[in-house]
């Protein structure tokens, strides 16, 4: 305890880092914090969903906070529904005992464009007449627009911006400028009209007991803290998600490497001759393997699995240029006189080699251990970019590879790219910072460079 305290007090005369510990600190509390908001079976629903559950999102919508640094102020997705605020309908009886209803939606417009798209989603109950729909448009100056007049199924979907009836009524305009247009505006430099608008939705039943709900979505450009992909899933589920999964894969990849590594080179050093050669032999073989190529062709050939990369990046890893740095360290603390002292109290060699041995370079490996935990976190979302990272699991380099498929550099999409980026930029530099200043503590020559 004595020593930990030492260190940690060692630790706090490096800003670097102190601010390094900072920034794992926050990653760890993030990554509870997700596990427990969104559970993992829920994620992978949320990752794995099609429009059916994105359907209130924009396709490839930048986040909301690039209004903060624009002068020309974005459209943000509106979402209007009777599901979610009954208060916007009303329901009245008529003479025959048939439902009227009146939703009335009133919504604020304040953005410099037009909105990307549009779409009234409509769930109505009956036997067999289906009710009747009339959807009316009031804007700020007064102006009534008939949007359409048609009857509706169980679930029905109307997008104005394909509907070649209403363009034509608009006088050749679509829906989104046809309906925000300020009137006063040229036909070159169309503005839209900013105030309080109205959607006004009556609806008529043909059978007793029928019930009606709307909603209806005025796609933005700009939607989420984090934006949205071309399936219009919110990019925040897997930013967040793959944060965990980042921090677990290079913390277990990195013991697992490691701690096995330096129990075989302290066994291969105490033992010697025969044993020692073999693993020496096995270790040269396997740095001559080229290490990422033979992960590839375990993603393509067999298993994209998270778990299966997880185990060949370790045993891959075991085996490497760690076995002989530690040999060199064994074989001297393996002529120590207190090494002497155990033999002739007649100490085993499973107690010397992990009670005497091994303990010995522990402060070696830890700076050595923090440093490569951002190392194969690279490894993970490199395989992602690739293509051939775990296809069911969302993480950071799921979504630079889902960016760079669908051209989002190239369309302008810098947030699809540059959000996971920096993630892992400041993952990477977080750990290294900890690291050079571990390796600094454990290793007093380092202090005076």
């Amino acid at each position: 305890m004595k020593m930990l305290k030492n260190n940690l007090r060692e630790l706090a005369r490096y800003p670097s880092a102190i601010a390094g510990l900072v920034i794992i600190i926050a990653l760890v509390i993030l990554s509870i914090y997700t596990v427990i908001a969104i559970p993992y079976q829920e994620a992978l629903r949320l990752w794995r969903g099609g429009e059916d559950i994105w359907y209130k999102n924009p396709k490839t919508a930048a986040p909301l906070w690039v209004n903060w640094f624009t002068v020309t102020k974005k459209s943000e997705t509106i979402f209007l529904s009777t599901i979610e605020e009954p208060e916007l309908k009303t329901v009245t009886v008529d003479s025959s005992g048939y439902n009227r209803f009146e939703i009335v939606m009133p919504f604020e417009y304040e953005a410099d464009e037009f909105p990307k798209d549009m779409a009234f989603f409509f769930n109505s109950t009956f036997t067999e007449k289906q009710p009747h729909l009339s959807i009316t448009l009031l804007t700020p100056d007064g102006r009534e627009l008939r949007v359409a007049d048609f009857s509706i199924k169980a679930t029905q979907t109307y997008r104005p911006m394909q509907d070649d009836r209403l363009t034509r009524r608009l006088g050749g305009l679509t829906a989104d400028k046809g309906f925000f247009n300020d009137p006063n505006a040229t036909k070159e430099n169309p503005v839209p009209l900013k105030g309080a608008y109205q959607l006004k939705i009556e609806g008529f039943t043909f059978e007793k007991d029928n019930n009606i709900d709307a909603e209806v979505v005025l796609y933005g450009n700009l939607a989420g803290w984090a934006g949205t992909d071309h399936r219009r899933r919110d990019l925040g589920v897997a930013l967040l998600w793959g944060t965990p999964v980042a921090l677990a894969f290079g913390l277990l990849a990195a013991l697992g490497t490691t701690v096995t590594t330096m129990a075989i080179s302290g066994v291969a050093t105490w033992f010697g001759g025969i044993v020692d050669d073999i693993i020496q032999r096995i270790t040269e073989v396997n740095m001559m393997l080229p290490f990422l190529p033979i992960l590839i062709m375990i993603s393509t050939f067999y298993s994209r699995s998270i778990a299966v990369i997880l185990g060949a990046t370790i045993l891959l890893s075991i085996f490497g240029s760690g076995i002989k740095t530690y040999r060199a360290v064994f074989m001297q603390i393996k002529e120590s006189p207190y090494i002497e002292a155990a033999r002739s109290y007649g100490a085993s060699d499973v107690r010397i080699i992990f009670n005497y041995l091994i303990p010995r370079i522990i402060p070696l490996i830890i700076p050595q251990l923090v440093v490569l935990i951002p190392s194969f976190v690279f490894l993970e979302a490199s395989l992602s970019l690739l293509g051939l990272g775990d296809p069911v699991l969302p993480t950071w380099g799921k979504i630079i590879n889902d960016a760079q498929t669908n051209g989002a550099l190239y369309q302008g999409q810098y947030y699809w790219v540059l959000e996971p980026a920096i993630l892992l930029i400041f993952t990477g530099l977080a750990f290294a910072l900890v690291g050079f200043a571990l390796d600094r503590i454990f290793n007093p020559r380092l202090r005076e460079l």
